[in-house]
């Protein structure tokens, strides 16, 4: 099976964990879950305009986006004037829709909110972190 070039968007502060447990579940030889993370290692700069081009380059080789859907998915963030968005995920997910990714959601509890530019987007939902939903609502975008 060919690997999808997914770009995982998610909160660093509150959510790496889940990120770190697709990399586990791709790494397994004994789990059937492929995926080749094109993410940006963590950045290792404050300065917006230089966090917004590495996210953009990493988002542009990626024909897929997943978003994990974490409690703080919708927060404003502290510099959301000049991220020009709510927070990075919605960042993320509008900067994949000029790419023309394809979209994939996953919820971490179904009471979580989406972040703004998920609404209407098209994505293909996974209402729960397991493998066989993220794999299904994969196949389904």
């Amino acid at each position: 099976m060919a690997k999808k070039k997914v770009f995982v968007s998610f909160d660093y502060e509150n959510d790496k964990h889940y990120k770190y447990l697709l990399e586990a579940w791709d790494a397994n030889p004994d789990f059937d879950f492929y995926f080749s993370d094109l993410s940006s290692k963590e950045i290792q700069s404050w300065d917006i305009p230089t966090i917004k081009a590495a996210l953009t380059r990493k988002i542009n080789q990626a024909t897929y986006t997943l978003v994990i859907v974490g409690r703080y998915a919708n927060s404003l963030h502290k510099d959301y004037k000049e991220i020009g968005y709510r927070n990075w995920l919605n960042f993320e997910i509008a900067k994949s829709k000029e790419n023309r990714n394809k979209l994939v959601a996953v919820k971490i509890d179904r009471s979580y909110t989406s972040p703004d530019e998920l609404i209407g987007s098209g994505a293909s939902w996974a209402m729960s972190f397991t493998r066989d939903s993220i794999l299904k609502a994969l196949e389904e975008a």
